[in-house]
């Protein structure tokens, strides 16, 4: 019979509490826990925490609202409130949408926008239970199986320090397109500078977050154009996307974000220049969403997922007309 690792559980009462139990040990934090679980449950990590804390516990932080034009969400603030929320889809529909898409209903009332972000990769050889591969992630002597072996999901963008998994956030393409700022315990952070490619020795996350610091809002900036979410995923009701993209368009301001075709969400620039100035319509989206593929490089089973990302541009450009 399987023996399972006992933890202590703590629910904090303050930031102050959980950021000192987050730096005495192996630690680690639980919202919705619909990530971490799942983790614990499988024993995908090498090692599992001396000590879950409970950050739900904390009061102030699910908060969704507009304070002079900015749009503030506390990092408890659940998926299933910031779809139905009528402040985010009066002028950030774009993320309100990508809220809507993610997962299913059950688990957007307990999962929130910061566990959202934060969450790691979806990889088959990461998530394999019993933590049965050397994953590159996890060791610095370890390999990432992906390159070789079964890739159909995986990157179109190349290999970030040897890894081709990919962020698999629905919200974090809609935060790109929107510039928004992710706020810590410790510090701002442009969304874009929040995800990295760094692999073990810095550890298997997906974000630039230090062991002891916890995300506590992020601060949307004003908006008055058009956004839309778009998501491409076999099972269209719950799976994390294959591919999915945010756009959003206005006077002088044009950002497009794809998402699960990258280590990192993958701002798309060349499809930003292309459509920028220019009229939406059929043709034009379809040479942006030419531009936006450009410099993909497919692995062995996942070339038809280029046409899906060049498709997903286009789809997310003509959703803003």
């Amino acid at each position: 019979m399987k023996t399972w690792k006992k933890f202590n559980h703590v629910n904090a009462s303050t930031l102050t509490e959980a950021i000192s139990i987050l730096s005495s040990g192996n630690n680690d934090i639980i919202a919705g826990g619909t990530d971490l679980l799942g983790t614990l449950r499988f024993e995908v990590l090498d090692e599992s925490p001396d000590t879950v804390v409970n950050i739900k516990t904390i009061p102030g932080l699910n908060h969704i609202k507009e304070e002079g034009g900015t749009l503030k969400i506390g990092a408890l603030a659940l998926l299933e409130d910031i779809a139905k929320s009528s402040v985010v889809k009066s002028k950030w529909g774009a993320l309100a949408e990508a809220a809507r898409r993610t997962a299913s209903p059950h688990i957007r009332e307990m999962a929130t926008i910061g566990g959202n972000i934060c969450q790691l990769n979806r990889c088959w050889y990461f998530r394999c239970p019993d933590n049965r591969f050397n994953c590159l992630r996890k060791s610095t002597k370890g390999t990432c199986y992906a390159l070789t072996g079964e890739n159909r999901y995986h990157s179109i963008f190349g290999a970030a320090s040897g890894c081709v998994a990919v962020n698999p956030s629905d919200t974090a393409p809609a935060l790109v397109a929107f510039n928004a700022t992710v706020v810590t315990s410790k510090r701002e952070i442009p969304i874009e500078d929040f995800f990295t490619t760094k692999i073990a020795p810095n550890g298997s996350g997906s974000t630039v977050l230090d062991k002891d610091e916890i995300v506590t809002e992020i601060k949307v900036p004003s908006f008055s154009g058009k956004s839309s979410f778009v998501k491409f995923a076999i099972r269209k009701s719950i799976d994390f996307a294959i591919v999915n993209c945010a756009a959003a368009i206005g006077d002088n301001y044009t950002r497009i974000c794809l998402n699960a075709v990258y280590n990192t969400p993958k701002r798309v620039t060349s499809a930003e220049d292309y459509i920028k100035g220019k009229a939406i319509n059929e043709d034009n989206a379809e040479a942006a969403g030419e531009e936006a593929i450009k410099g993909t490089i497919a692995l062995s089973r996942n070339k038809w997922k280029i046409q899906v990302a060049k498709a997903m541009v286009k789809k997310a450009i003509l959703a803003c007309k």
